[in-house]
């Protein structure tokens, strides 16, 4: 028997229960079949579209690493004018438990950064049914590194790099974040992979905080269990090693969290700010009422997500001497 397992509904953790032998079938994670989920409660919202704009140049579907399973590709958008001119730039990580979703969900973020100022990079990454963790937080790596090399071709600054995450794109997120060029990751001396900036959009930042364990699972099989290639009490290593707050530091960049009115995707986020301020690091936290999960895809909180966005961004690489 296989099951078809609605993707929202289960957030970014569950599944039903099945067996060992048999391999769960999950509804893609779209910005239309969010809609069509979120618009029964709140009838005011309309699904965000992609821009088009004589302000920005667009190069998309560019192939930035190779592996033995697919070709994983990113989208480029960037502000037209001065060919000189060089922009902070933004890798924008989808969500999808992990296991969906692709970087045409983070499109329409990425373009409206451009018209912002920033060099902004939707990225596809492996998913877990195509290869389990640390895979996909190796391709991010590596997408910041190819960024790095190829700054000068689309003007971007590679000492202003921020790192960008919705859901379970926030947790990898911030793992880029607080584990810059660790040997956990294959790092390469010749190109970093750290980032000057950290944006969460409704992540958690733990997967073993008291936060997180209360609803991480129903049944016998989670989303992360599946692609940290066990259940926490089978593989407890992977569970802690991929929790983001176990690395935060005095060398961890500032921070933004723009959170639901969904407590379940705040783990660990108060722990994690309480030890930036220990340390003097700066961040921010902002919560939209009454809003679900996926907040980010909808209008009219997509506008404020992007407000907060790029308010932070500017503050943190535009102000810097």
């Amino acid at each position: 028997m296989r099951y078809f397992i609605s993707l929202f509904s289960l957030c970014m953790f569950f599944s039903q229960p099945i067996s060992a032998q048999e391999k769960p079938t999950f509804a893609p994670y779209t910005i239309e079949l969010t809609y069509q989920k979120l618009k029964k409660d709140h009838p005011f919202i309309t699904p965000i579209q992609p821009l088009k704009s004589k302000k920005i140049k667009y190069k998309e579907d560019v192939v930035y690493k190779k592996t033995t399973t697919s070709n994983l590709k990113l989208d480029v958008y960037l502000p037209k004018g001065n060919c000189k001119k060089t922009y902070p730039a933004v890798l924008l990580i989808h969500g999808g438990g992990w296991l969906t979703g692709s970087k045409e969900n983070e499109r329409v973020m990425a373009q409206h950064l451009a018209l912002n100022g920033y060099v902004g990079i939707s990225v596809s990454y492996r998913l877990g049914f195509e290869a389990p963790y640390p895979a996909g937080v190796i391709d991010l790596k590596d997408a910041i590194r190819w960024m790095r090399k190829n700054a000068k071709k689309y003007q971007i600054n590679p000492d202003k790099i921020a790192v960008l995450g919705a859901s379970a794109g926030a947790q990898l997120a911030g793992l880029l974040a607080v584990t810059p060029n660790s040997s956990l990751y294959e790092p390469n001396s010749k190109i970093s992979d750290a980032v000057q900036a950290y944006v969460n959009i409704d992540g958690i930042v733990s997967f073993i905080h008291p936060e997180a364990s209360a609803e991480s699972k129903l049944g016998k099989v989670s989303m992360a269990g599946i692609w940290l290639d066990g259940e926490k009490e089978e593989n407890f290593k992977n569970w802690k090693e991929a929790s983001p707050l176990e690395y935060v530091d005095e060398h961890s960049p500032p921070t933004l969290f723009i959170n639901s009115a969904q407590p379940r995707f705040h783990a660990g986020r108060d722990d994690m700010i309480s030890i930036l301020n220990k340390y003097g690091i700066y961040s921010e936290v902002h919560t939209i009422p009454e809003t679900p999960h996926s907040f980010w895809l909808m209008h009219p909180w997509f506008e404020t997500t992007l407000n907060y966005t790029v308010n932070f961004l500017n503050n943190i690489l535009k102000n810097e001497n």
